[in-house]
């Protein structure tokens, strides 16, 4: 029950900083090189992204991987 709550809040803190960027969905995906649909899964934390998966998503959204699990504190 919890890794699916981490799941789900980190989903929340990509979909947080990646409207922040201004990117849709489909955008970002395309710049971190995944699919549309593996992205909307992280989003929503039906997805367990790899190590190198969560790498690729902070460079893209230029920030470090820590920023990926701070909900904003």
């Amino acid at each position: 029950m919890q890794t699916s709550t981490i799941r789900k809040r980190f989903g929340l803190r990509v979909r947080e900083l990646r409207q922040a960027s201004g990117l849709s969905q489909e955008a970002f995906a395309d710049k971190c090189g995944f699919a549309r649909s593996y992205m909307s899964r992280i989003e929503r934390g039906a997805a367990n992204p790899s190590l190198d998966a969560v790498e690729t998503l902070a460079i893209s959204l230029g920030v470090p991987v820590a920023a990926l699990f701070d909900e904003g504190r």
